[in-house]
């Protein structure tokens, strides 16, 4: 069966978080290009604005639901605003995230509770919100950002090594309960790419060799890679479920 371009994903409807910025924006935009609706939820409610307003000039359809990850209340309402508009949640994709590198000797604790709360404990309520309604409709896919950080653990980076590997049992272990239910899962996990996350790095040695050793040394990732990766994994048929997708620069070797 042929498939128009753009096409692929005309009727459903996705929450991207993280949509503010670097890959959620991208993959928001990806997708609206395909056909769904996107919900953009992230805190910063201008950046999203100007999405939805690059998105609609296009003839997409795009919501603006401000959301902060590490509050219920805001993931309900987010869950309850997109189900108001539209009616169904066909994708969800959890990439808000947070990267902040630090020794354990002189990390902040603070850090440690923001890296747990934004990248593993938000991304667990909101698939936990978002799931009874793919359940009902018998169908829809949950995608979930990790990171290469989520196979290997490195020196000055536990705090978001452990977020990481979380994501990646949480998402396999949910992968085992909703197989009957029609619920596919994906974890993505990219290298380096080119985004703000690095920018928020605490300390200053630190992200000096990060910008230096790994986004200078090689030609890292765009956005636009793992967005086109999301977007590969989420128009597959319903029988195929694309569990894992590993995607490093060619040049990144770790």
């Amino acid at each position: 069966m042929s498939v128009e371009l753009g096409s692929e994903l005309d009727g459903e409807v996705a929450i991207v978080t993280g949509a503010s910025s670097g890959i959620g924006e991208a993959t928001a935009e990806a997708l609206a290009a395909r056909g769904a609706s996107v919900v953009l939820a992230a805190r910063r409610e201008t950046e999203l604005e100007a999405l939805a307003d690059r998105i609609e000039a296009q003839e997409g359809d795009a919501l603006v639901v401000p959301t902060d990850v590490t509050e219920e209340e805001d993931i309900d309402a987010l869950v309850e605003a997109t189900l108001d508009e539209y009616g169904a949640i066909d994708i969800l994709v959890n990439n808000a995230g947070v990267m902040l590198l630090e020794p354990v000797e002189r990390a902040d604790r603070e850090n440690f509770r923001q890296m747990v709360e934004v990248n593993l404990l938000g991304l667990m309520n909101l698939t936990h919100a978002a799931l009874p309604t793919m359940q009902e409709q018998g169908s829809g896919h949950i995608v979930n950002v990790s990171s290469t950080a989520g196979r290997r653990a490195n020196a000055n980076s536990s705090g978001y090594n452990a977020t990481k590997f979380g994501v990646n049992a949480f998402t396999e272990a949910l992968r085992q309960e909703v197989t009957t239910d029609g619920v596919r899962t994906t974890i993505i996990e990219p290298g380096a790419v080119d985004t703000e996350l690095q920018e928020h790095i605490p300390d200053e040695k630190i992200k000096q060799r990060v910008e230096e050793g790994l986004l200078e040394s090689m030609q890292p990732l765009e956005s636009e890679d793992i967005a086109r990766a999301i977007t590969y994994a989420v128009s597959q048929p319903q029988h195929v479920n694309v569990n894992e997708m590993l995607i490093r620069p060619t040049d990144q070797q770790r």
